[in-house]
Order: structure tokens, then sequence, then C-alpha cells
């Protein structure tokens, strides 16, 4: 059981490796959110702070529906 956690512990280390290679932390944090990641877990992945995560989540939504607003 423990070799199993292991695995899938390196398993996302490899994959967010992928995920952050060539993109954007912001535009990472708001795919990640769009497919109902917490804000709490995409800062684990990500090696970043829940805060920073939640801030940018945020901003996209109001970005998000001014937008709407304007069209």
């Amino acid at each position: 059981m423990e070799n199993q956690a292991q695995l899938l512990q390196e398993i996302v280390g490899l994959l967010t490796i992928l995920v952050k290679r060539d993109a954007l932390q912001t535009t990472t944090i708001k795919e990640m959110g769009s497919v109902g990641f917490t804000p709490k877990r995409i800062a684990e992945l990500l090696q970043t702070s829940p805060n920073s995560v939640s801030v940018t989540l945020h901003k996209s939504k109001k970005a998000k529906n001014k937008d709407h607003k304007t069209n």
C-alpha cells in the first residue's frame, strides 16, 4: 500500500512538471479551477499559496463577468 501511495505521489509530481512547462501559472490555475480543483489543491500541486490561487481565480472570474457585461 505504501508503494502505491509513493507511486501516485511521483505521478502527481511528474504531471505537475508537465503542466507547468511552457504555461503561465495564471493560465494553469484558471484551467485547473475550471475543472473543479479547489484553491487548496491547486496550490499544493503548483507549490504556491492557496491565497495566491484564490486571488487569481477571483480576478479571472471578475474579468469574465466584466466581459459578459460589455458584450
